[in-house]
Order: structure tokens, then sequence, then C-alpha cells
């Protein structure tokens, strides 16, 4: 690029042309002089300088002054400023700029010109200037930013409307919802953006709710309809509740209203006119029964538990309680040995009176104690009275729900008043053996309870109304809350395996069986009952899922299952599965 070349010359200005034409970009080039080397042809579409700027040997201070006398004025913010710019300041600060090594920025031209200048200065000395046009890229860009201020003003005016608003895409997820109607649900917007609801409602609700959107999305029609929904707080949130379509086509959205009209239908606040002519909104067979959004696990606060906790132990049986069985049936000991661990004793047998010599003596020297004997006859109940241990002799005779009676008595006789105390023996009429009338009177601590004197129940009668078959502490103790809330007796089972000697002992109404429970699972658990069950005897049996997948309701329904439910539980969830199985005559969901 000198004069002692001006054929090498000539070819690099060509390629340089044939570059920036390629690559749509305009190319200085300026000596360490600040001379002009080389301009390409396509300068002027960025700055429209006289064509003696454009000449080999311009300096680049008088470039510049031809630019700023254009009133072109480029700058990097575009700011607008009430300065008056100074030629020769503006031209200097240019200047300074290109005897950095390296050097980009974004200039603005114009309201809609934006451009991009690269700068290198080479170890030569040379210095390289490209102009690139990235006015499309900055509008897009200023239109997304404006796209997002909309967007905050929008859910800002959403989020302070009292009323809840959702919005669905032409899919039906949820992709906008404020504040209100997130509190009536208990959720973060995060949490339902993206969803359906299908995540969100149990299936009978989630088809109902679904049908009436595509109703809407499909006919443009608008959608009203009373509503009563329960709160996650566990209120009632009464609505009318309007769907209407915004859009065509693809880009139709479904947008949902809800005018919350508690106030009024409680009697506390005035109607709108609007309303007072569609609706009578007092009138509580207007509002259909909706979601339920009420969470029994959320609700149930820590520190009352805590304190609940000491009440539930003095009036539970206890706990600790050490049984013996005497039996030389192994049947009748399988039997009673599940029924006293059904109660909460820790219990096991012997089979013979040897036997129960030898545990009693090892008993005494390893510092166990017993708290009770039940004796099953033939046995002969003399050994168990001599040790001084509160005895019980069971009677053939009896039904399963005396003996389970006079079990849960010696386990908590305050819950009996009509029986004897322990330390009140009462005499069995069992005939003497020969010498026992010599023998000294039995120790005041040995019991012998003849029952039968006691009511007894039909032995085909239900002993509660409904079993609880669960794990978790927590879920047992919001089921116990139910349940008494509702007035049901109830019991409760810790695994499979005893929700099915419980059933056999009980014989409840209802059956709540969790599908997920260590020693054997729902599943297991219900075919077990379904086998054990009589002719002509159905329990109901309703499967207890963490969620309602389709592998966990095809396999209640292989178990024999009668229906499912999903956690959480809530009273109203409770009471609809009761009054549907155990209430009117009524067909099975899965029959």
């Amino acid at each position: 690029m000198t004069d002692a070349a001006p054929g090498d010359a000539t070819i690099q200005f060509s390629m340089l042309e044939a570059m920036a034409e390629s690559l749509d970009v305009a190319v200085l080039a300026y000596d360490r002089n600040d001379e002009l080397l080389f301009a390409s042809r396509n300068v002027p579409n960025f700055y429209a300088v006289p064509a003696a700027m454009m000449q080999r040997g311009t300096r680049l201070r008088d470039f510049l002054g031809a630019v700023f006398d254009l009133g072109v004025r480029a700058s990097t913010g575009g700011e607008k400023s009430r300065r008056r710019v100074n030629r020769d300041e503006w031209i200097a600060d240019r200047v300074s700029l290109h005897w950095r090594e390296r050097y980009e920025t974004v200039e603005r031209l114009s309201r809609q010109r934006w451009i991009s200048v690269r700068k290198r200065r080479l170890a030569n000395g040379i210095c390289m200037v490209t102009l690139t046009d990235v006015s499309e890229q900055k509008k897009k860009e200023e239109q997304l930013h404006l796209d997002l201020e909309r967007v905050e003003v929008t859910e800002s005016i959403l989020d302070n409307l009292p009323n809840p608003v959702f919005v669905k895409d032409r899919s039906l997820s949820y992709i906008a919802a404020n504040k209100a109607f997130c509190a009536i649900h208990g959720v973060t917007p995060e949490s339902i953006l993206g969803r359906s609801v299908w995540d969100v409602f149990e299936p009978a609700l989630a088809e109902k709710v679904e049908a009436s959107d595509r109703m809407v999305l499909e006919t443009g029609k608008t959608y009203t309809q009373p509503e009563q929904i329960v709160a996650a707080d566990g209120d009632d949130f009464w609505s009318i509740t309007h769907k209407f379509r915004i859009g065509e086509g693809s880009r139709a959205i479904l947008v949902t209203y809800m005018t919350d009209v508690t106030d009024v239908v409680v009697g506390v606040g005035p109607l709108a006119p609007e309303l007072a002519a569609a609706f009578d909104v007092r009138d509580f067979n207007l509002f259909e029964p909706a979601q339920n959004c009420f969470d029994a696990f959320r609700s149930v606060d820590v520190q009352t538990i805590a304190e609940t906790r000491p009440l539930m132990a003095a009036t539970a049986p206890r706990q600790t309680r050490n049984m013996l069985v005497v039996t030389g049936d192994p049947a009748r000991e399988a039997e009673l040995v599940s029924l006293l661990r059904g109660q909460g004793a820790d219990a096991c047998a012997v089979r013979s009176l040897a036997e129960l010599s030898a545990f009693l003596s090892a008993a005494r020297e390893a510092g166990l104690g017993l708290d009770a004997i039940l004796v099953d006859p033939p046995l002969d109940p003399r050994v168990a009275r001599e040790s001084g241990i509160p005895t019980l002799l069971l009677d053939r005779a009896w039904s399963q729900s005396a003996v389970d009676t006079a079990i849960h008595a010696l386990l908590d006789p305050a819950a009996e008043p009509s029986l004897p105390a322990l330390n009140e023996p009462v005499h069995h009429d069992l005939a003497p053996s020969p010498g026992e009338a010599e023998l000294a009177p039995p120790a005041p601590t040995v019991l012998e309870w003849d029952l039968m004197t006691l009511p007894m129940p039909p032995i085909d009668r239900s002993e509660i109304d409904v079993l609880v078959a669960e794990d978790n502490d927590i879920n047992q103790f919001v089921f116990s809350q139910i349940l008494e809330g509702l007035g049901l007796t109830y019991r409760v089972a810790a695994n499979g395996e005893e929700a099915v000697q419980l059933w056999q002992q009980m014989r409840p109404r209802l059956v709540l069986m969790d599908v997920s429970m260590p020693v054997m699972n729902g599943f297991d658990a219900s075919r077990a009952i379904r086998e054990r069950e009589e002719a002509g005897t159905r329990t109901p049996i309703i499967a207890v899922t963490t969620q309602a997948l389709d592998k966990d309701i095809e396999g209640a329904r292989e178990a024999g299952m009668d229906d499912h439910i999903v956690k959480p539980i809530s009273p109203d969830m409770i009471e609809a599965v009761w009054s549907r199985f155990c209430g009117a005559e009524s067909a099975r969901a899965w029959q």
C-alpha cells in the first residue's frame, strides 16, 4: 500500500472491496498519520459525506468534520441531551478512539438507524474500521424491551385486582394467574404456570372444567357459572365465574374472571347492579360445588399436634402392655396374638402349662413384667392365678366381639366402667379340682372375668364405621381428626397385614386403604380381604393414592378396590365417599 508497489496496493484494495461487499460492511483504512488509505464504495450508505472526503490522503479530522456537518451527531446512547455539541470536542473525542488498540460500539444515527463500529489498530500503525448496519437487531431488542415493560405493567394490574383472574392458552395450559387466584389455591404462580387442569383438580372435576373451557374456545360464547369453592385456608369462596375467548384460531386464549360474591352470599355486602339483574346470589342452589383447595396436611398446626399428643395418650389405651396368651390351639394362638397386637399390646404365646411355668420363671429372672395373662380353655388357669398376674379366662362360647371387648377393657379399664376393676376379682364358675378347696383364696390382684353377663352384640354386626390403613403418623392424625369431626368410629392400621387382621376382627363398613405401606401394601391387603370375604358380603375398599396415576388406578381395580381418592384428603372427600358407599344404596363405581 505504498507508492513503491502500486500493483500490490491495487490488488489489496480490490480484495478489501470484495470483502466489504460480500459481508455487507463498510471498510475504512487509515495510516499511522491518520490519513485515509482506503474507503469502500458503500461508506456513503452509512455516512453521506462528499466524494472528496473519500479520496486517499484525506485526513481523519476532515472526514469526521464532514460527518459532523451532516448533522448526524452519532452517539452511543441516543440520549436526548439539551446541551449543544461542540464540533471540535466531538472530533477530538472520535480521533482519540481511533488510537485505541481495540474499540467497539453501537452508535445511533437516527431514531430508526443503528450501526456497529469496530476499530483495530494494527502493529504497523494502520487503523482498520468496519461499519455494520444493526438497525433490525436493535429494533427487535427495543421491541422486546417494550413488550417486557408492557407485560410487567399488565401483571401488576392483574395482581392488584381483588378478584381471581387466570389465562389459558389454546392447549388449556395456564399461562397467567394473578395473586388472588393463587391465594385461593395456596400456590405460587410458578407452581401452576405451564400445568393443566388435570394436574390441579381431581379427574371428575377436571373433565367438567375442561369441557366448558373447550366450549368457549371453539364457539367463542361466554360461559358463566356460580360456583362454591373451598379455598386453601378452608374458608368458602362464593364466585360468579366468567370464561371468554380473546383472539381467533391458533392465537386464541381463554380468560377466566371470578367475581367474588362471598360477602353478598353471607349477607354482609351489597350486590352489584349487573349481578342483581342476572342472579339471586342468595339462592345457594345456584352455586355448583367446584374445586376443593383445602390441604388438610398443610392446615395441621405442628404446635397443636404437640399439645394434643399428651391428651391423646391419656385417653387412648396404653400402648406398652405386655400380654401373654396360653393356648394349645395354634389357630387360636394366631387369632388372639393378632387381636392383642391390633389393640397396641406387645403379645406372645405359650402352648402348655409347663411352658407357662418356664416362661414366668425366665421373665422374673430377666425383670420382665407382664400386665395380664389370657388363658384359653381347656387349659387350667391355676398356674397363672398363682403368679399374681391379672388373668382373663376366655370362654369358647364368646363371640369375637365379646373377646375384643374383654381385651379392650383389660388393656384400658377406664374405657369400660361397667366392668370390674382389676383389683376386684370375679370368680369364674369353674369346677374345682381335687384339693382346691384346701388352697388359700387367690391373690386379690388375680382376675377372672365372666363376660357372659355383658351385653353381647351380634357377631355379624360391624364393630366400627371406618378402617384406615395408613403408615404415616401425620396422615393418621389427619384421618382421625376428619373422622372424629364426621362422627364416625374408626380404627387405624399401620400396614397392610395389620389392616387385614383388623378387618377380620372388626368387620368395618368402609376401608380407606393407602396403596403404599410397609410389610404388605394396599393392593395385596385388598386381595387378602376379598379372598376372606364370605359369599354375599362385600366391604367397600377405597384406594388412597398420592397421585392419580393410571398404574395406581389400574392396580386398585385389579386388587378389587371399589374407588380411589387422592391425597391430600379433606372432610368433604371422606364425607362424599361415606355417603356414596355406606349411605343410601348405590351402584359401585367399578362393578
